[in-house]
């Protein structure tokens, strides 16, 4: 027999959880968007406090349509997106503090509402070994 209190715990654990995280692997800036819950998330929409321009400064990321609204990501899911080498980023003087907001609905209609701060400052000395130019080899096109 479980109380209300177990009834209302249950209800929290069971929801969409949206998180933004920004990814850095071998010198590359990556955004990723997951739903870390275990139900779906429904208009997903998130916004920066800050403009962020990526790929070598040719596209405003923040303004991207992905942001404004993801009709549908499952439990489990995620959307990664290049973002900008770090060299680049921290060359072209991009924000390294950043805050997104996501707001997002569930199946019954609850809204969620949350802010995830970021400081990229934490990535400018890592060293790293770029990836090998051979590493995508097996996937070009053309070749045999």
């Amino acid at each position: 027999m479980s109380n209300g209190a177990n009834t209302e715990r249950e209800k929290n654990e069971r929801r969409p959880e949206i998180i933004l995280e920004f990814l850095f692997d071998r010198g590359l800036f990556h955004i990723a968007i997951r739903n870390i819950g275990d139900r779906p998330a429904l208009n997903v929409s998130t916004k920066f406090n800050k403009k962020i321009t990526g790929v070598g400064g040719e596209k405003e990321i923040s303004a991207l349509p992905i942001f404004s609204n993801i009709e549908f990501l499952g439990p489990g899911r995620e959307i990664v997106m290049f973002l900008d080498s770090s060299h680049s980023y921290f060359r072209r003087k991009q924000p390294t503090k950043v805050s997104a907001r996501i707001k997002y609905i569930d199946a019954a209609k609850a809204e969620y509402d949350a802010t995830i701060n970021h400081d990229l400052e934490i990535y400018r000395d890592l060293a790293y070994l770029p990836a090998s130019e051979h590493d995508g080899d097996c996937c070009k096109k053309g070749e045999t």
